[in-house]
């Protein structure tokens, strides 16, 4: 029988377990569009993924005047919510975190969504019941910091070398070995694999069932 290395795992939410960069990009772009702010490429789009709504529209519009970010919000806010239904999860999500709970590992989320926002993608993928705990960039520090996983591994009774972090950014990333943790990256959504490198992940996944074999060897 496998030893279990980790009790807690913590996932990111877009690009990681939803299908939703590409979605989170154009949502990005059609908002600066919208306020005649320069587009970004579907690159610095992207790379924003992961990070608090405000930091993520500051670094993806940074010519727009400081006092515009706010109506930037409700843009992106609005061609977010008119395309929730085009979200999906990851084929072998539900698989994957249900073999994870079957294994008594504690599962827990960390995003860069408002808890509003994480709320609502939770009840329509109907996976409430399968987290134990979840922090959103509106209730404690936006990733890097490591506060969120900070507070949650207190929640969940969680030492960090016993905690294991996976995200789909350098910002997930940064986060766990910010906080002490280690790392798995998945190469599936906003980031590239290359720029996961420095950070020293045990594992990048390239699809859910690598990333669900990988858990079920290692974790």
């Amino acid at each position: 029988m496998l030893t279990r290395r980790f009790d807690l795992i913590v996932f990111d939410w877009d690009g990681t377990l939803f299908d939703s960069t590409r979605l989170i990009a154009r949502c990005i772009q059609a908002a600066c569009a919208d306020l005649g702010a320069a587009v970004p490429s579907d690159r610095d789009a992207s790379y924003v993924i992961g990070l608090g709504l405000a930091d993520a529209l500051r670094l993806a519009a940074p010519e727009l005047a400081p006092d515009r970010y706010g109506e930037l919000g409700e843009r992106y806010r609005h061609h977010y919510l008119a395309s929730l239904d085009d979200i999906v999860l990851f084929d072998g999500t539900l698989e994957m975190l249900g073999a994870l709970k079957e294994r008594n590992h504690a599962l827990a989320v960390a995003t860069g969504k408002n808890r509003r926002g994480l709320d609502d993608a939770l009840r329509r993928a109907v996976l409430g019941g399968y987290f134990d705990a979840t922090r959103t960039a509106d209730e404690t520090a936006s990733k890097p910091d490591p506060l969120m996983l900070h507070e949650l591994m207190r929640e969940l009774g969680s030492a960090a070398e016993r905690t294991l972090m996976i995200g789909d950014t350098s910002h997930d990333l940064q986060l766990a070995a910010n906080a002490g943790c280690a790392s798995v990256a998945v190469s599936f959504g906003a980031h590239s694999q290359e720029e996961f490198a420095p950070f020293q992940p045990l594992h990048v996944a390239h699809s859910t069932a690598d990333l669900a074999a990988w858990l079920a060897r290692h974790a």
